[in-house]
């Protein structure tokens, strides 16, 4: 049966006939929840011209128990709320190695409030919001993107997922089978990267493994993880920030819902941080990959974070070198002006990629430069002539 005519065989006054049931048929009007009102909802700022707004400005606030309130204003209809707190794989031992990793995964799953985690994603769908959270050596982050008038409603999730999660036996093992399977398929840039930090600060801190290996898998539970949670976890370690929210709003949520949470708790032992000190070294990963290339990065020691005039050149000088890979998925030109494109990727035919980086920490960190090519030119890859083109 033709039912849209494609073969144009209706007659006009069957076309007619159709159009007339459908219109009787079809419901087209609004649901009473999406009305499209006469006069502009309360929440919703008005439109005004950019020259009447206030600049956007940074604003920090201290609450008593210690947490930091940051926020900007960036008068739009979706808000970014997160929190970011001072702890991440360095800290492990070897009893809590891969805590942090697991941690990211456990995230805004079942707490409190919500004890089915499929309540917390059902919540986050009716808000209009999304959810995330991601761990590294040093911080670990929740956040969500929410739409402005419900604000409220998701920083309460977001305080229910990092002060009151359940952290249930069936969720750690669920989350471990999910590590398992990242491990089958991790690409060999994030295994690059682990060797990097192994070789680069050997049996320190730094160089504690971040992502989960699988045999540290057997170690972990939910009293391992809530403990560990709770010797790291405190206001004096922890920033509230948002971007597209008054300040004084932002304030008022912390004080809410983040203002029991103790500067430290005296009945845990909190991990110490200590320096790790660059000692060089090497790493090797015999497998094969997709592709069947090689992959080979150098890296050597720059300032960290708090390298004060180093900080700003080194990243600009990542950005100059560029790089990328021979095919660019978003198109031609992107990016293939930097430095590595025009030096590495557009002479040598066999250079399948050619990248720089950074991993900058608190005291320290690695700037580096790496790519990959068939297994008969990764020699070509690390050979000194080509490096000193480079700089």
């Amino acid at each position: 049966v033709d039912k849209f005519d494609d073969r144009k065989e209706f007659s006009s006054t069957e076309r007619d006939e159709i159009r007339e049931k459908q219109k009787r048929e079809i419901k087209t009007s609004l649901s009473p929840l999406h009305k499209i009102m006469p006069t502009q909802p309360d929440h919703i700022p008005p439109n005004i011209p950019n020259s009447m707004l206030d600049v956007p400005e940074t604003m920090v606030t201290t609450l008593s128990n210690g947490l930091r309130v940051v926020s900007q204003e960036t008068y739009g209809q979706v808000t970014t709320v997160g929190v970011l707190a001072d702890f991440g794989s360095r800290l492990e031992t070897n009893e809590t190695r891969g805590v942090n990793h697991l941690l990211e995964l456990l995230a805004f799953q079942s707490m409190h409030q919500y004890p089915n985690s499929a309540d917390v994603v059902a919540k986050m769908d009716a808000l209009g919001g999304t959810t995330f959270a991601q761990s590294s050596r040093e911080q670990m982050m929740y956040c969500v993107d929410v739409l402005r008038p419900n604000v409220e409603a998701s920083v309460e999730i977001l305080a229910g997922t990092i002060l009151s999660p359940i952290i249930s036996y069936e969720e750690v093992e669920q989350v471990k089978q999910v590590v398992q399977f990242q491990h089958m398929d991790m690409p060999p840039e994030l295994k690059m990267g682990e060797g990097l930090q192994i070789a680069g600060y050997k049996d320190q801190q730094l160089g504690m493994p971040h992502l989960c290996p699988p045999e540290a898998l057997s170690h972990l539970n939910p009293s391992v993880i809530q403990n560990f949670r709770a010797q790291n976890l405190s206001a004096s370690k922890m920033v509230l920030a948002a971007a597209g929210i008054e300040h004084e709003k932002l304030v008022e949520l912390g004080e809410r819902y983040f203002s029991s949470i103790p500067p430290t708790d005296p009945s845990f032992h909190t991990m110490e941080v200590k320096p790790s000190i660059y000692s060089g070294g090497e790493f090797r990963l015999e497998q094969e990959t997709v592709e069947g290339h090689t992959k080979v990065a150098l890296a050597f020691e720059v300032g960290g974070w708090h390298s004060g005039d180093l900080l700003v050149p080194t990243c600009v000088l990542q950005i100059l070198l560029g790089g990328g890979n021979s095919f660019s998925a978003g198109g031609p030109g992107k990016g293939m002006y930097s430095r590595l494109y025009r030096e590495v990727l557009n002479k040598y035919y066999w250079a399948e990629s050619a990248e720089s980086f950074t991993s900058l920490h608190s005291e320290t960190g690695l700037f580096g430069i790496s790519g990959s090519s068939k297994p008969e030119n990764s020699r070509d890859l690390t050979r000194v002539p080509h490096l000193c083109e480079l700089w």
